[in-house]
């Protein structure tokens, strides 16, 4: 997960584990949530290729990333 920015609205590169497709998506089609420890942090998106719910954990930095680029997080407890 990288950001990709030109210059206007930031979007992140991903893959799919399912279908091994790569591709870029705007901040609004992923969503973070940020939990009380490494294993309750994560990202979501789906799979524009195959429909796929993907779920990926969330370091620091991607964390950083995410919320730098725009991409809407929910935190719990």
């Amino acid at each position: 997960m990288s950001p990709s920015s030109g210059g206007e609205p930031v979007t992140f590169k991903a893959a799919c584990p399912e279908c091994r497709a790569c591709f870029e998506l705007a901040a609004d089609a992923l969503r973070l949530a940020i939990g009380g420890s490494r294993r309750a942090t994560f990202y979501s998106f789906t799979c524009p290729e195959c429909s796929a719910q993907v779920r990926k954990p969330a370091g620091e930095r991607i964390v950083e990333l995410l919320t730098g680029g725009g991409v809407s997080t929910l935190r719990s407890l």
